[in-house]
């Protein structure tokens, strides 16, 4: 896709973080906006700056563990601006803990935002745009969903959340393989960044009350927490400088959008323990300092 001005996008996940930037860019390259967060109070705010800088926008609450949310959100995208190009696919929570200690409720939550509220917008949003590509020969279209790198590594304590963005990666390169064979101009990106700093550590206050964790943090969740909030913190790449690269992917038509290109290193170290059948690499091995302190931490926790 290289033309934006004038055209539509949807991102979900819109309020704050990576989402919110999204939004900003596109309004800064002249695009129609359709928003939508689970957070009421952070869309809200993201609408009036971005309505108060003069970008067309319509905001909707979605919780796009929902079906029938996105489906709303799609009717509604329709029916105010008869059509949709890009669809950013970026609401997204995070928790940490050792795999076996995750509750039910754990895995819903996090597999009902991250993977299904991806798997929904693909089949929801991707109808539509192949229509509009079939209608208009001169449409672009174009689909991003963010993943991560834990999308392509398997850090340690982080057990729902790195196998939703193994999934989401696997759903891109299905979506981008069919899209080629019905030979469409609509593409499909996947986003893959490693730490920047948004509000995914403290995605905790969104989680709906019927999947609340009652019982305390156990050792192993504390610990991950503080190094999932300290990694966080730390991205040395700000959520705008991700937004800015990820619609220069989708200038070039990328599929895989990284970056801290560095990173992938581990990813080649992962390839090559499967292909030569040797036990999973360490994802933390150039920093072992945050293994050390897991293991440490959680010690206790194992009896």
């Amino acid at each position: 896709m290289q033309n934006f001005a004038g055209r539509v996008a949807v991102i979900t996940g819109a309020g704050s973080g990576l989402g919110r930037e999204f939004a900003n860019e596109a309004a800064r390259l002249g695009m129609k906006l359709v928003l939508a967060d689970v957070d009421a109070h952070a869309l809200e705010q993201a609408t009036d700056a971005l309505q108060a800088g003069g970008a067309d926008v319509l905001a909707m609450v979605c919780d796009v563990r929902k079906a029938a949310h996105v489906e709303e959100l799609a009717d509604a995208a329709m029916i105010r601006f008869n059509g949709v190009h890009l669809l950013f696919n970026n609401a997204g929570v995070g928790t940490a803990g050792l795999v076996w200690e995750y509750t039910e409720a754990d895995w819903d939550w996090v597999l009902g935002v991250n993977l299904w509220g991806v798997i929904h917008g693909v089949r929801v949003f991707t109808p539509l745009m192949l229509d509009a590509a079939r209608r208009d020969p001169g449409y672009e279209g174009h689909i991003v969903n963010t993943a991560s790198m834990a999308g392509l590594l398997v850090p340690p304590v982080m057990g729902p959340y790195t196998v939703s963005k193994h999934a989401v990666v696997a759903l891109s390169e299905t979506l981008y393989h069919d899209l080629r064979l019905v030979g469409t101009t609509v593409q499909a990106s996947v986003l893959c960044p490693y730490f920047v700093p948004t509000e995914i550590a403290h995605s905790e206050r969104h989680r709906p009350g019927e999947l609340r964790r009652d019982a305390p943090p156990t050792p192993s969740q504390q610990a991950g927490q503080a190094l999932l909030e300290r990694a966080v913190a730390s991205g040395k790449l700000s959520a705008a400088d991700v937004a800015r690269l990820t619609f220069d992917g989708i200038r070039r038509g990328d599929f895989y959008i990284y970056t801290h290109l560095e990173a992938l290193q581990a990813v080649a170290q992962r390839m090559d323990a499967i292909v030569h059948s040797t036990p999973p690499a360490d994802s933390y091995a150039a920093t072992p300092q945050f293994t050390d302190a897991l293991r440490a931490a959680v010690q206790g926790s194992v009896k």
